[in-house]
């Protein structure tokens, strides 16, 4: 997305993994995500039913947003302090927002309905409907950050997904490097391959909430980034020499 936008994607079948440079989020049918400009890895997740991706997106523009407030500025485009730099928000069902869904939905059925006043005032109540929500505080530092861009360094990307499942390729393209550039630039900084880096970080991760929690095996693969039990059991047993269950009892 440019670099003055921010999107509204609300879920209306199947469901969405959403990587951003700094954070991840997985939405489902009836839930929301509103993400501001950046670089994405985004995957599209079928119905289970129907195997079917559908959602219904609404674009806030930096010029449009300052043009239809401009004789009353609201308090998230006012200057103030960010403390925080979210660059996504997931936004949970309720009736309120599925009701606004299916207003608009109404209006692609009826096209000759619409005119520049009623999708002015939607935006404006959409914005207001979002600030209603649970995630409220997460939306007003993300719509006030649409007009104060932050970047992210190629280490801060890697730190803030090191125990995701995201893929190498697609890490590359969030920061955004080709895959050759990017194995370069992280053995530059990290002193080892990728894979090597991240495996160690997720493994290590795995072995200290063994002895300091009772989640399961199953729980520790899922919260570490690993693809399955299998592959996490292989990898802890090459590195520490026992399999989890036996490292957990032994502490």
């Amino acid at each position: 997305m440019p670099s003055d936008e921010a999107c509204f994607a609300y879920i209306l079948e199947g469901g969405v993994h959403e990587f951003s440079e700094s954070e991840e989020l997985i939405a489902q049918q009836q839930e929301a995500i509103l993400s501001k400009c950046g670089n994405y890895v985004v995957e599209m997740l079928g119905s289970k039913t129907s195997g079917n991706y559908r959602s219904l997106t609404i674009h806030f523009h930096n010029k449009v947003m300052l043009d239809i407030y401009k004789d009353s500025l609201p308090s998230f485009l006012k200057t103030k302090e960010l403390h925080r730099h979210p660059k996504m928000a997931k936004i949970e069902s309720s009736k309120l927002l599925d009701h606004y869904i299916n207003g608009i939905l109404h209006y692609f059925e009826s096209e000759f309905l619409v005119t520049e006043d009623i999708l002015i005032l939607k935006l404006k109540e959409i914005i207001l409907l979002l600030f209603q929500t649970e995630s409220s505080d997460q939306i007003i530092d993300l719509m006030n950050n649409l007009f104060a861009p932050k970047t992210y360094n190629f280490r801060q990307i890697i730190e803030a997904h090191t125990y995701s499942t995201i893929s190498i390729s697609e890490l590359a393209s969030l920061v955004p490097m080709s895959i050759s550039s990017f194995k370069r630039e992280f053995q530059k900084q990290f002193n080892t391959s990728p894979s090597n880096y991240f495996i160690q970080k997720k493994t290590e991760r795995v072995a200290n909430l063994l002895r300091l929690t009772d989640k399961s095996i199953s729980e520790l693969a899922y919260e570490c980034g690993f693809k399955n039990v299998s592959h996490l059991s292989k990898v802890f047993k090459l590195k520490y020499g026992l399999p989890p269950s036996q490292y957990r009892l032994n502490f």
